[in-house]
């Protein structure tokens, strides 16, 4: 229900991020928008088995942002590194290599922002521009930046007049494809085009450090997954001590008959402050429209990160044990049979041997007994 709400959210901000419509109808769906996060908190609040809370963090591991200009959201598990998280700790995080955004500097200048631009075409990321005779360097930048929502891109003018072009996303899917027929910015007609970098970093929790995990962007997850999102601040080469501080905990199930045989599956928060959401980046109306649909994809990748661990966990440890121990039981079972009850088969072999050698017996006896009487007989004739 959480990931349905989601992606009702992501649905009325990609619908405030359109120009056709006015300031009523986004406040409307701001005010939805509200309303969602408010049902994702109480979801939160009230699932439970009987009396068991399940999505408020007291049945698992509980991850707190501790910096807030490093960090915009963090997620951890039970397990790091392979193993049970042991103690609550710290999130330290080593940064190896920082995120890149795609960059694209055009080979064409201009003096400054009245100087004239010649009429033309060019596209950008796939989404086509048309340079109109009587354009200025200033206007054209206008209009480059007023098409950014659609092609990922903005544009700044440098130090020499060159346009250059960055991408907002950060990590090797970012891209930055200029192609230029026109001249416009590329001298002579071309395309230039460019790639972002993914973020890789040491992280350590509980003592243990995971070394040179590569993220997705601005993003790190690693193999037990748990990830956390850098901010454009956080996203700088070093040690950075104490980003995030992981509460241990986790809901313990018996699966077997003996003291040991346990198994663990954490479950944490999934309140809308958990899941990353501030004031700042849910505000769909008149805020910064990019900033709340990259928080709500960050929140929905969360949510399905956990979904597929519950499932795995049901499917590959509940289940599976489930058929492990009714083979165990059957085999059981059988064992206290061999012990406990009788082998029929040979019973009964014995039974009638027993019965043949008695009814031997009595016929020999009657043989016996039959010798004197004839005796007899002829001694009375």
């Amino acid at each position: 229900e959480v990931n349905r709400l989601l992606k009702d959210a992501r649905t009325l901000a990609v619908a405030n991020g359109n120009g056709t419509l006015d300031e009523t109808q986004k406040q409307a769906n701001q005010t939805q928008l509200n309303s969602i996060l408010s049902s994702i908190d109480r979801v939160a609040a009230n699932t439970s088995f009987g009396s068991k809370k399940l999505l408020n963090g007291s049945a698992g591991t509980q991850s707190a942002i501790l910096k807030g200009n490093a960090v915009s959201n963090i997620n951890f598990g039970g397990n790091f590194g392979g193993q049970a998280i042991g103690a609550n700790s710290d999130v330290d995080i080593n940064i190896d290599t920082i995120a890149e955004q795609a960059t694209v500097t055009s080979t064409v200048t201009y003096a400054t922002g009245a100087t004239a631009v010649n009429a033309g075409q060019f596209s950008l990321n796939g989404v086509n521009f048309t340079v109109g005779s009587g354009s200025t360097r200033d206007s054209l930048l206008a209009q480059i930046n007023s098409k950014a929502s659609e092609t990922g891109v903005s544009a700044a003018v440098d130090g020499s007049g060159a346009f250059v072009f960055t991408s907002s996303d950060y990590g090797s899917k970012a891209k930055v494809n200029l192609v230029d027929g026109s001249g416009l910015l590329v001298t002579g007609g071309g395309a230039l085009t460019d790639s972002g970098a993914d973020v890789q970093a040491d992280v350590t929790v509980d003592g243990r450090t995971v070394s040179d995990i590569v993220g997705n962007g601005l993003t790190v997850r690693d193999g037990d997954g748990n990830s956390f999102t850098l901010t454009a601040g956080g996203n700088v080469a070093g040690a950075n001590a104490g980003v995030g501080r992981v509460t241990i905990g986790a809901t313990s199930f018996q699966i077997g008959a003996n003291a040991g045989q346990t198994a663990s599956l954490s479950l944490g928060s999934f309140s809308s402050t958990s899941l990353g959401f501030t004031t700042t980046n849910s505000n769909i109306n008149g805020g910064d429209v990019s900033a709340a649909l990259a928080q709500i994809d960050t929140a929905i990748s969360s949510v399905a990160n956990a979904r597929g661990q519950i499932g795995s966990f049901m499917k590959n440890t509940l289940e599976s044990n489930v058929r492990s121990l009714g083979i165990a039981r059957e085999n059981l079972a059988a064992t206290e049979s061999s012990i406990r009850e009788i082998d029929v088969a040979e019973e009964m072999t014995n039974y009638t041997k027993l019965q043949i050698l008695q009814q031997s017996g009595l016929s020999m006896l009657s043989q016996a007994n039959s010798g004197p009487q004839a005796v007899l007989s002829l001694l009375r004739g």
